[in-house]
């Protein structure tokens, strides 16, 4: 009995303790609630085959957003040269299983687009992305123009370490209208602690003119400064969106 009795005492201790246990989130703000994820594409293209890859995927992109949406397809002009960009939309990781499942069984996709462009590839890479939780997808005021895929290798430790400070950084731009974000990411799969801005500006020289001009805000440059204190590495595209791209 006093053995029972000792055992049901550490139990209500451990229960006890386990209930009582400080809890904490990973990262600032609002949490993220929902499984919809976006797939980034990377293909390198044989330089001499650009041209011609471009066109069968204007032709044929039909056949592939059939079966999944499409956020936008882009072709890189500078930061990377003979490479296109594409982002893809997925509610959840079953819902892309059913769909690479679904494009392997489809003859059209097989026999007129892949069978055709994979020779045309030098490599491919992916990434699995999550918009961080206050920012969501929104198309530029206007089509044309030009978008600058920002890069940013962060410290490891997640948002909870960095998340307040990055965020202050994009909104002081956003907010001062400096420049127009089309959405920002955080990564799930590939290269972590990393964080994707796709920023839209009218043009190349618009944005080297909004550079220089918010370099010399001091709002921009303290939260700048902050953020940078947690930054490893940066990197950054610029790129046209494609005819057929749906933001663009």
């Amino acid at each position: 009995m006093a053995c029972q009795s000792r055992c049901r005492y550490k139990h209500c201790l451990s229960v006890k303790s386990r209930a009582t246990q400080p809890r904490a989130w990973i990262s600032t703000g609002p949490q993220q609630q929902h499984g919809t994820f976006y797939e980034f594409r990377t293909y390198n293209i044989q330089p001499h085959l650009n041209a011609a890859f471009l066109k069968l995927t204007s032709e044929k992109i039909h056949l592939r957003t059939a079966h999944s949406e499409l956020i936008g397809y882009w072709s890189v002009e500078y930061g990377g040269l003979n490479q296109v960009f594409h982002i893809w939309k997925y509610d959840s990781y079953a819902q892309r299983a059913s769909v690479r499942a679904a494009l392997a069984q489809d003859p059209n996709w097989i026999e007129q687009y892949i069978s055709k462009a994979m020779p045309m590839l030098s490599s491919q890479d992916n990434e699995v992305m999550y918009l961080v939780p206050w920012s969501k997808i929104q198309k530029p005021p206007k089509d044309g123009g030009v978008f600058e895929l920002a890069t940013f290798q962060m410290k490891p430790g997640g948002p909870a370490v960095w998340g307040k400070a990055f965020h202050a950084s994009v909104g002081i731009r956003t907010g001062s209208g400096y420049a127009h974000a089309v959405g920002v990411f955080h990564s799930e799969f590939g290269p972590l602690n990393q964080v994707h801005v796709l920023w839209w500006y009218e043009s190349a020289d618009e944005r080297a003119a909004i550079r220089r001009t918010s370099h010399e805000d001091a709002r921009v440059v303290a939260a700048v400064r902050e953020s940078a204190a947690y930054l490893v590495s940066q990197k950054n595209k610029l790129m046209f969106p494609c005819a057929f791209s749906p933001i663009k």
